[in-house]
């Protein structure tokens, strides 16, 4: 397993995911970092003998730039990539095709999560249904005008290839650009008919909290390309978190508790998750916010008391387009926090991250 982290001035975005705005100014995990004059006199005169053992970026191979000190790691191995914090892990993202006794081969997706504590969050392989994953992304209708090109979420007729994944790391964050093809044996002797770009950026622990984001651009190859959820009423899809489900697992949402229920409910833009996940019954949880500009704005949600995923539904039944001129942009922050938190506290952690 190799150390790879490198430092980043500015952070390539993908095309077409709205203006980027400030940062918010009232939480360190957004907080830009200003560097005084000496500081950087200092690294300037002793770059080029870092340079030496700076690690390297994974995907295009260009020195790291060690101008910033940053509590983040990212380490390379076979498999995928694992970020630390302080030493601390804090995601493994999974490049690599991974199975169950060959079946459910799948990639791209972030397995562990880990609370501020080191408790893991997500499961994976999941006995209930061994095709869930994480954190994930999928959908069940792939189309290409009227043929049926698989299943993206129990993976029959699709895959997915990462291609390239660049990593960056700053003294205010650690990021993740993958460069993702999706496959398919129906479509064009077998060549990708989606490009997906998805960066996941992990911001520092604030308190007793730290937010994960996650932008996620796709852009078909050619026209007629669709996407949708379950073709019955609960039309699931999209952006889903497989967390483990201890006894004790309270929702919350915008207005309050929230019951799940077999069909979708309306919880507003944000859906928080708290249980007993410590290993001495201590409390965390895990909040999930939607971005106005991701389209379906507020989403209605699929949640689960046992045995399966939490997901903001997109598109739904109804499959919709996915662009081949420009790129369709979904973007998602998890908040993962200690204890349980007020309706009032997350209604603004919506706020800042809708401000952005």
């Amino acid at each position: 397993m190799s150390s790879t982290a490198r430092p980043v001035d500015e952070v390539r975005r993908s095309e077409l995911s709205g203006p980027p705005g400030d940062p918010p100014r009232r939480r360190p995990w957004s907080r830009p970092v200003r560097w005084s004059l000496s500081l950087l006199a200092l690294v300037s005169a002793t770059a080029l003998a870092a340079s030496a053992c700076s690690p390297r970026e994974v995907g295009d191979g260009r020195e790291a730039d060690p101008a910033e000190r940053s509590p983040f790691e990212i380490r390379e191995s076979d498999d995928g990539l694992e970020v630390r914090d302080g030493g601390q892990v804090v995601l493994f993202y999974q490049r690599e095709l991974k199975d169950h006794d060959g079946q459910f081969p799948r990639n791209n997706y972030i397995h562990p999560l880990m609370s501020l504590d080191g408790d893991v969050l997500t499961e994976d392989f999941p006995e209930d249904h061994l095709h869930q994953r994480g954190i994930f992304w999928a959908w069940h209708q792939l189309w290409d005008g009227a043929e049926r090109l698989g299943d993206g979420w129990t993976l029959e007729d699709f895959t997915t290839r990462v291609d390239r994944v660049q990593t960056h790391v700053s003294a205010s964050a650690a990021r993740l650009e993958a460069e993702v093809q999706w496959l398919s044996p129906r479509f064009r002797d077998g060549g990708p008919f989606v490009e997906e770009h998805t960066t996941i950026t992990v911001h520092p622990v604030a308190g007793d909290t730290r937010a994960i984001d996650f932008e996620i651009a796709l852009r078909a190859v050619a026209p007629g390309i669709r996407i949708g959820g379950s073709e019955d009423p609960k039309g699931y899809g999209g952006f889903s978190v497989r967390v483990r489900m201890p006894d004790g697992l309270v929702f919350t949402g915008e207005g309050g508790p929230v019951t799940p229920d077999e069909l979708q409910v309306e919880a507003g833009p944000w859906v928080d998750l708290s249980a007993p996940y410590g290993k001495d019954g201590t409390k965390s949880g895990v909040a999930i916010l939607v971005h106005p500009i991701s389209p379906g704005f507020p989403p209605p949600w699929i949640l689960r008391q046992k045995s399966s995923m939490q997901n903001p539904v997109f598109p739904g039944r109804e499959a919709v387009d996915v662009p081949a001129d420009r790129s369709l942009v979904l973007r998602y922050r998890l908040v993962v926090h200690r204890g349980v938190v007020s309706t009032a506290e997350i209604q603004e952690w919506q706020k800042e991250y809708a401000g952005q």
